[in-house]
């Protein structure tokens, strides 16, 4: 018998199919990002890993061409 049952409730995707994963998107990429301005992880995001690998160079790409920043620490 299983201790721990865990729920298979389907959720609901984090990026929708009219969406595309494009660095001139920031409004998309936004959401990818923490407060402290790192990429977050797959898990908390709710992704594929072919869509993780893709928004993170989105996010790196958005980042050199000054579209995204480094990081949103105001000191």
């Amino acid at each position: 018998m299983n201790k721990f049952k865990r729920s298979f409730r389907r959720r609901s995707p984090s990026i929708r199919s009219d969406e595309t994963i494009d660095y001139k998107n920031t409004s998309l990429l936004r959401r990818f990002v923490s407060e402290q301005g790192r990429i977050l992880s797959r898990r908390m995001n709710r992704l594929t890993s072919k869509q993780q690998r893709s928004v993170a160079i989105a996010i790196k790409r958005a980042r050199i061409l000054a579209l995204l920043p480094f990081s949103n620490s105001e000191n």
